[in-house]
């Protein structure tokens, strides 16, 4: 069946391709009402609007906007437009605008509100916006009311125009002498007055004569009007809704009823575009519509529901004004298809058959046939047999794809202005199409190349050119291109801009291009394939991963500066390695082997190193510009054996490095143009290449990801049998391999350390525990402890200082790759098992060092700790050591090893220095009580003990130690037989020893007065036993001895004390006589008597005879003092009452009186034999007498 004939309706008849505001000829205004097509939506809308209106008619109110939206092809110029025409309810071709739509809507409430509205008396002003505005008017803030104010004049037959003629020829209409005017001009100028009036600068006698014969002005006033008319208007949004109201008023008045006024204005959103200043000025004019004219003012208005996203809009801004209609009708273009289906496509009866019965017999094939990629939007294709129906000869999927064609086009300014955006140019596009290919027999599938042709004659010539320039070539013999590829060229434009649609790969390319139900797929892909190649190859288009994309000239000639750019070679592997190793390894430079060891590793590329090369292992990865891809197996075999590095092969497919390449080549291009001024046209090409270049680059990195999934690997000389996967994954699995072939001794530690308290366990643990986890085959670390021993024993050997530094760069490294704290670990292993001995300073390190394990693990001891194997002490000075501590400290419960050994010693030497016990003191303690008396015995074993102690204290060499115990055995034997009696001695003997002394001394102190042999025999044997060097066997006998010598001297010194107390009772006495005849007795009797009775007891006391003694001249000293006391006391009294009587005479000086004890005249004994010991004597007596004669100075003699 042909094609053509499957339609109900001649498929070539006429149909406006676009609905135009001001279309207004009987003839397309019937036909539109008559194919106007009331959709699902449309009648839902249809509903909304007249019921709105209806109420609106029937009260006062200010909900008197509608907004009609609808984004490109939804249809809402075009159902403004209809609304025109019921609202205004013409006749036209016999018919009224409601009656076309008795049968396309059903719902007989809706009509019933329709019918109300058709017969409402209504002005309806249906207009354009930008068509109706000024040029410049958008720079003016009041550019909306003055648009409204234009139709507004021109609908009442006003001037448009000139809104002041407007204003005069509103005034001669009130005035009733417009029309006398109008003739009157007619005679004058012999024009009508509403065609000259556009010539208003050209007519103004006529003018001025007219208004002068017509109207109350003289020809001054009507010159004057004419001159400043202009200058002096002046509008605002207040003044037109005022006008407004009055008309309809009029109007009212005129008829009987209320009359309405309905502005209905197409695309204002467009017009307002991000113009606050246009937003507000529209707001305003509804408002004070609504408030002026209460509701029969209308304003309907229609917008792109998308306008923000082409103009950029404010959008809170723009809600202000959406706020100011109260009705909102937002159209999709999911009816656009209906709309053509219904009025294009409808077909026969006979041909509905015909295609359903095709349709069951073609249905699997068409399913299998029109496919899309995978990255593709899902397309909607035929559901059912009555689906195929409506839409043969096209495919669902092409209205919704045509649509997002035409708005691409736009959006990109591919396009003159004329290319509408609404269903009926959609509907002329499928017209078209279906016009080309009206002879072709059922089983046609119309090509999406097809629709070329509606949108050819609006694209800009930039555009044309390309694809006129193409056909040419294909049309000659010689050409490069094909009549073919100039198809897929069109496709190709298309497509350009909506890739978010349609990826304009070959998949799709080669589906949207089929022309037959029967078509082989395979065979279109592979001419569709050949095409591309063609027009590639001709610059006409370029590829872009899987994508390829039309070209315009402009684009042409960037993309040919473009190729001419050279890029190094080594810029592109650089490149091409970041992407390799961020695609392997991310931001983390480090390969964990397990979650104990990382391993750092170098990078190269090719034959590039990447950053230092310092680490023991690495990876290298050949791409195909390595060698041009010409080494062999053997060759990467040896490479990975001499290099110590995970060799990666990649495929030799070049596809990644020339991506990169073309990505810098754009890169270059933007970064060397990114200062230079050009056109907007070329900045956006400039853009787009900029995306291009990094999709390039994002697809280089895919593509390098694919590359590694595939690639060889290579470690340790030998090719790895690595599944496809993730290529992180293959390289950690490589770099496992490479880790166990290189470090073959890391696995020797299987009990890691990982914090400084495991290390402090290796110190505390006890002695069988290091025993049975250091030496046992089976135990942890064996093999790491016995491997670092030979380390060290081999450095011991050759003599090599070992430090904990060296030791780390030994074991960190191939073939151990040990950890820190490891190695520390294994360290302190040998430590406690006195395998090695650790040197700080030129000493040893004891293991009860509290900072031992700073020392192995901090980084300011690591050059400074010293490493040696330890020579073992011998059996027999071990047991030498512990013998002692038997013999010398009373302890047998001492370690068996030698570090605890000497450590325990230490122990006790520290405590038999230091210890403070009552019971058991210590060496200090005990030297303590010497410093409160020299004369005790013991005192060199003491200090000798001290000695030997502190020695072993100060010792840190252990073969030393236990030498020194060795070579002073005796000695620290007979400290500990002597300090026994010592301890003995101070516990129990000292008290008698401190009573032996002090008799001792008494004696020193009386040994003149003491003359009895019986007495200084009892010294003299107390002294022998306190002089001994060893007295303690003796002490027992000092009580006896020292109570014997207590009697002698008792006795002997109550003899001495028995005349001194008689010569202090005798001085008593004669101080008592002198004081019985002064008149102070009273004051001093009593402390006479006092004063002598406390020496009396103290001469009962005295333990010494010298100070029995002594007593005597204190008594004779103290009579003296008592009698100078009288005197002085006698003295004062006188002088007293010499001064109380008034006229007494002075009395001469009182005369000082001096009392001498005989005593102190005649010291010791004297012995006279002669005359001249008589003078002797005499003389002595003289001289001491004139020694205490003074002045004025009495000498009493007692």
């Amino acid at each position: 069946m042909i094609i053509r004939d499957m339609f109900k309706k001649d498929i070539a008849r006429q149909i406006q391709g676009v609905v135009k505001i001001g279309q207004d000829s009987t003839e397309m205004i019937t036909e539109e009402l008559d194919e106007y097509v009331v959709t699902k939506e449309l009648n839902r809308y249809f509903d909304e609007f007249f019921e709105s209106y209806r109420k609106g008619t029937t009260i006062r109110t200010d909900k008197m906007g509608v907004w009609i939206s609808g984004f490109f092809g939804s249809g809402k110029s075009h159902f403004l437009k209809i609304l025109s025409y019921l609202l205004s309810n013409k006749t036209y071709d016999g018919k009224k605008a409601i009656g076309f739509f008795e049968g396309k809507i059903a719902d007989s409430r809706i009509m019933a509100d329709m019918q109300v509205a058709s017969n409402t008396s209504a002005d309806v002003i249906l207009f354009n916006i930008d068509a109706e505005a000024d040029s410049d008017s958008k720079t003016n803030k009041d550019a909306i009311v003055k648009v409204f104010m234009k139709v507004f004049n021109k609908m009442q037959g006003f001037c448009g125009s000139m809104p002041w003629i407007a204003d005069l020829e509103r005034q001669m209409s009130k005035d009733g002498v417009y029309d006398s005017f109008r003739a009157r001009f007619k005679e004058l100028s012999g024009n009508e007055w509403e065609n000259a009036r556009e010539d208003f600068y050209f007519e103004e006698d006529n003018i001025v004569q007219a208004l002068a014969d017509t109207t109350k002005m003289s020809v001054d006033a009507a010159r004057s009007w004419y001159s400043k008319s202009e200058g002096n208007y002046s509008l605002d949004i207040n003044t037109f809704a005022r006008r407004v109201c009055e008309y309809i008023e009029a109007k009212s008045k005129a008829i009987g009823k209320k009359h309405f006024v309905i502005f209905l204005c197409d695309e204002i959103g467009q017009y307002i575009g991000s113009d606050s200043g246009l937003m507000l000025n529209l707001q305003t004019v509804v408002e004070n519509l609504g408030t002026e004219c209460g509701g029969q003012a209308w304003v309907i208005a229609t917008s792109q529901q998308d306008i923000d996203s082409i103009t950029k809009v404010d959008r809170d801004n723009f809600s202000k004004i959406i706020g100011r209609f109260d009705t909102r009708l937002s159209l999709s273009s999911a009816n656009v298809d209906e709309v053509i289906k219904k009025r294009l496509l409808a077909k026969t009866d006979t041909a509905a058959d015909k295609l359903r019965l095709l349709y069951a017999d073609k249905a699997a094939i068409l399913k299998n046939l029109i496919t899309f990629s995978p990255d593709t939007p899902e397309k909607k294709l035929y559901s059912s047999p009555e689906d195929f129906v409506d839409v043969y000869p096209f495919i669902s999927y092409q209205f919704n794809l045509l649509q997002a064609v035409f708005t691409g086009i736009r959006t990109h300014g591919a396009s003159g202005k004329h290319l509408s955006e609404g269903e009926r140019s959609l509907l002329n596009a499928f017209q078209e199409a279906a016009l080309q290919f009206r002879s072709f027999e059922d089983g046609l599938l119309i090509p999406f190349n097809a629709f070329y042709k509606t949108i050819e004659t609006f694209l800009d010539h930039n555009i044309r050119a390309v694809i006129i320039k193409a056909a040419e070539s294909a049309e000659r013999s010689d050409g490069a291109l094909q009549p073919y590829d100039v198809e897929v060229l069109k496709v190709l434009f298309m497509v350009k801009y909506i890739s978010n649609v349609l990826p304009a790969n070959l998949e799709n390319i080669t589906t949207i291009m089929l022309q037959n139900i029967d078509q082989d797929k395979i065979e279109a892909k592979k001419k569709a394939d050949a095409s591309l190649r063609r027009l590639e190859e001709q610059k006409l288009i370029i590829k872009n991963g899987d994508q390829f994309i039309f070209l315009t000239n402009e684009e042409q000639d960037i993309n040919r500066e473009i190729r001419e750019i050279k890029i190094d070679t080594s810029e592109i592997i650089e490149k091409v390695g970041d992407d390799i190793f961020s695609a392997l390894f991310g931001l983390n430079k480090k390969y964990r082997y397990n979650d104990r060891y990382d391993f750092s590793f170098n990078t190269i590329i090719d034959d590039r190193p990447r950053g230092a090369q310092k680490e023991e292992i690495g990876i290298r990865v050949l791409t195909p510009m390595y060698a041009l891809g010409s080494a062999i197996e053997i060759e990467l075999k040896t490479m990975s054996m001499r290099e110590r590095n995970v060799i990666v092969t990649l495929p030799s497919d070049m596809a990644f490095i020339e991506e990169m390449e073309q990505a810098l080549q754009i890169e270059t291009y933007i970064r060397r143009n990114a200062g230079n001024t050009s056109t907007d046209v070329v900045e956006n090409i400039k853009t787009t290449k900029a995306r291009e270049g990094k999709q390039r680059a994002d697809r280089c990195r895919e593509l390098i990801i694919e590359a590694l999934k595939r690639a060889d690997i290579y470690v340790y000389g030998n090719k790895l049998d690595i599944k496809e996967k993730q290529p992180s994954e293959r390289i950690n699995d490589a770099f496992k391999a490479l880790v166990e072939g290189i470090y073959t001794k890391q696995s020797y530690i299987t009990k890691p350390f990982y914090t400084s308290d495991s290390l402090r366990e290796i110190l505390t643990a006890k002695d069988t525990q290091i025993t049975l986890e250091g030496l046992e085959p089976t135990a942890p670390n064996h093999l790491a402890v016995t491997e670092m021993s030979d380390v060290i024993t081999r450095s011991s050997y050759k003599n090599i200082p070992i430090t904990m530094r060296s030791l780390i760069d030994i074991l960190g490294k191939i073939p151990y790759g040990w950890k820190d704290m490891d190695i520390a670990g294994i360290v302190l292993t040998l430590f406690k098992k006195q395998e090695i001995r650790l040197e700080l300073g030129g000493e040893n390190i004891a293991g009860t060092d509290v900072n031992v394990i700073n020392y192995v693990t901090k980084r300011e001891y690591l050059e400074r700790i010293l490493i040696r194997t330890r020579v073992k002490i011998s059996p027999v000075l071990i047991a030498n050591a512990k013998n002692l501590a038997k013999d010398v400290f009373g302890r047998s419960d001492v370690p068996n090893d030698e570090d605890g050994l000497m450590d325990r010693i230490k122990e006790l030497a520290s405590a038999e220095l230091t210890r403070h016990d009552p019971e058991n003191p210590g060496i200090k303690q005990l030297l303590d009580e010497y410093g409160k008396n020299a004369r005790y015995p013991g005192k060199a074993v003491l200090e000798s003990g001290k000695k030997l102690f502190e020695e072993i204290e100060r010792i840190k060499d252990i073969k030393a130690f236990y030498d020194f115990l060795s070579d002073e055995k005796d000695a620290l034997l007979d400290y500990e037989e002597d300090v026994q009696d010592i301890k003995k001695f101070i516990k129990n003997q000292k008290v008698i020893f401190d009573k032996a002394l002090q008799m001792l001394t008494i004696y020193e102190g009386n040994r003149s007065y003491v003359l009895d042999p019986e007495t200084i025999k009892l010294v003299e044997a107390i002294e022998h036993i306190t002089r001994l060097p060893s007295p303690y066997s003796e002490i027992h006998k000092l009580p006896e001895l020292m109570d014997q010598f207590m009697t002698c001297f008792v006795n002997l010194l109550e003899e001495e004390c028995k005349p001194i107390r008689v010569d202090i009772e005798a001085d008593r006495a004669a101080a008592l006589s002198d004081l019985e005849r002064r008149s102070c007795k009273e004051s001093f009797s009593d402390k006479v008597r006092a004063d002598f009775a406390a020496l009396l007891k103290r001469l009962s006391h005295a333990n010494n005879i010298y100070e029995a003694i002594a007593m005597r001249t204190e008594s004779d000293r103290m009579k003296q003092r008592f009698i100078q006391s009288f005197d002085e006391e006698e003295a004062r009294i006188a002088a007293r009452q010499a001064c109380a009587g008034e006229d007494a005479i002075p009395p001469a000086p009182a005369r000082k009186t001096k009392t001498v004890s005989l005593k102190t005249l005649f010291h010791g004994t004297t012995q006279v034999s002669s005359k001249d010991d008589i003078d002797k004597l005499l003389d002595h007596l003289r001289a001491k007498l004139e020694d205490q004669l003074e002045e004025n100075t009495t000498i009493k003699i007692i």
